[in-house]
């Protein structure tokens, strides 16, 4: 389905609605995104609970520290590179 602007979409008895994937893409709504529901005199209004750079923050923080490998930055980069004396 493609998106417009004035794209209508059906809520589900559970009471989901699919995002378009262009709309979800151009604002940034990526798996997991936590979002807010305003009200509005005549609708609603949904955006990203974070900015941008405050999500992408939060998900640095949380990624801070998990690929540990028990070697030096030089041992590493030794690697890396392909050291010649092995």
């Amino acid at each position: 389905m493609s998106y417009s602007k004035n794209s209508e979409m059906r809520i589900t008895s559970k009471g989901q609605v699919t995002i378009p994937v262009g709309l979800r893409q151009r604002l940034g709504l990526l798996p997991n995104t936590e979002v807010v529901f305003e009200e509005l005199d005549d609708g609603a209004l949904i955006r990203p609970a974070l900015s941008f750079r405050d999500l992408m923050s939060k998900r640095l923080r949380s990624a801070r520290g998990v690929a540990t490998t028990g070697r030096t930055t030089d041992e590493i980069m030794q690697l890396t590179r392909g050291a010649k004396n092995r």
